[in-house]
């Protein structure tokens, strides 16, 4: 064991999360580096389909693919960290991890914090052995081979090791493609007290402060409050949580007090359950957690200690998404306001749907909501409620081509003129779809490491 580890056996590690999705607010991150007092601040911004579309980036680009507010993330934020000690791990890297890096040490260089050790992991993507082995999809059995002409991309889910080791030899920042999310705390607290890789239980625990914490304000309040059943303070001003994190891997929730939000029982509890199927078989590639023995205690205002989580030895095989492409939507928008708008929403519904028909748009499936009416929850509940003084009814239908997917708007917007009475507001838009479905990769198969970039 080093030094540090030797010396954080005693002590504890505080972990703040500065993004819980890719087009997060900015300034709690900059609040937390500023005035957090923290070890490491973990930026956490890929969802399934994210990476997807930085691969499209990177194909137009060899330069980018990496998360569009790296830039914006790194400039606001590098200049506290550093002053104040603060590591940075992110999965910013998105598609492109040795470029974010590259970038990161540029913005560094400008602001002038010469000597800044960044480190890029890869290794997630495999597209390459994906292409060249017979797997199929986890959701629909199909075989993969037979969407190879429309295949985007193949990114295995990684743990924490090669964050471990880019920590050990002096990064300052590690910047990489796909890794679990709870992984990106995991490894910093894997680093600092010296845990062992096959200590399931730990690790177990470790992967419940990683799922608190990988939301950001999800767990200070934010997706939390509901008002007047669930009223959370100030959430204009909304602070990132901390996890204070003790060599046995307990945690203790907080934020910061000027920060606005609330950390409570409720909104850990809340987090916990958030995204997890079976909470005894959290799979994970570091680890298959078990949450069934959590306890969730209030320490003092606004701090929540967890502890209890388990494991069990990580799966053979790691979860890859795999992205391609899958047709067009094309999509029309147009409000009706005033007396008689359900019955004008309706019935501009019904044009188009006739309208479509006639002139032979061709499409695989088609949509047809009064938003605020039946968008969510269907017709049979949309007869319970009174009839709404404003609707808008949208339209949008999957095609094979462009072409046909802007004819879909299209036809929405002659609503203007052709009737119902009082339509406005229209918009209109057709894009292509990026779909994703899973495969199980053998572990051996991907390959992770890491690359020094010094600013």
């Amino acid at each position: 064991m080093t030094t540090t580890q030797s010396q954080r056996s005693t002590q504890t590690v505080r972990i703040g999360a500065g993004a819980g999705y890719s087009g997060d607010r900015v300034e709690p991150a900059v609040e937390l580096a500023e005035h957090g007092q923290l070890d490491y601040l973990v930026f956490e911004c890929l969802a399934e389909r994210t990476i997807a579309i930085a691969q499209q980036a990177r194909s137009r680009d060899a330069e980018l693919g990496y998360d569009p507010l790296l830039e914006t993330r790194m400039k606001a934020v590098l200049p506290a960290a550093i002053r104040n000690g603060v590591r940075i791990v992110s999965n910013m890297g998105a598609a492109n991890p040795l470029a974010a890096a590259r970038k990161t040490a540029e913005i560094a260089r400008e602001l002038g914090l010469g000597g800044v050790k960044i480190a890029a992991v890869t290794g997630d993507d495999v597209l390459d052995v994906v292409l060249q082995g017979d797997f199929r999809f986890e959701e629909s059995g199909e075989s993969v081979a037979s969407y190879r002409d429309r295949l985007v991309s193949a990114n295995a889910y990684l743990g924490a090791t090669a964050i471990v080791d880019a920590l050990a030899a002096g990064a300052q920042i590690v910047l990489t493609g796909r890794v679990a999310d709870p992984s990106l705390f995991a490894a910093p607290l894997i680093h600092e007290f010296g845990w062992r890789m096959d200590d399931w239980d730990t690790l177990g625990q470790a992967t419940v402060v990683g799922h608190l914490l990988e939301c950001a304000g999800q767990i200070t309040g934010g997706y939390f409050a509901d008002p007047g059943f669930k009223d959370v303070p100030d959430l204009a001003r909304l602070g990132f949580p901390i996890g204070e994190v003790a060599q046995d891997g307990s945690v203790v929730i907080t934020k910061l007090e000027r920060a606005g939000g609330c950390v409570t029982e409720a909104t850990c509890k809340e987090q916990l359950l958030y995204e997890i199927h079976d909470p005894r078989r959290y799979l994970q590639p570091d680890v298959v957690a078990d949450f069934t023995q959590v306890r969730v205690e209030r320490e003092a205002s606004d701090r929540v200690r967890v502890s209890g989580g388990r494991g069990t030895p990580r799966t053979a095989t790691l979860k890859t998404s795999v992205a391609y492409f899958d047709g067009y939507i094309g999509e029309g928008q147009i409000s009706y306001g005033g007396p008689g708008a359900l019955a004008r929403g309706r019935l501009a519904l019904e044009i188009v749907r006739e309208r479509l028909a006639l002139t032979g748009v061709d499409t695989r499936e088609l949509r047809f909501d009064l938003i605020g009416v039946n968008a969510l929850h269907g017709e049979t509940a949309a007869a319970d409620h009174t009839e709404p003084h404003e609707v808008r009814a949208r339209v949008a239908g999957r095609t094979a081509s462009l072409a046909e997917a802007v004819r879909i708007g299209n036809e929405v917007e002659t609503l203007y003129t052709n009737g119902p009475a009082g339509g406005g507001g229209v918009t209109k838009a057709a894009r292509e779809v990026v779909a994703v479905q899973s495969v199980l990769l053998p572990r051996e198969c991907a390959r992770p490491s890491f690359t020094l970039v010094e600013a």
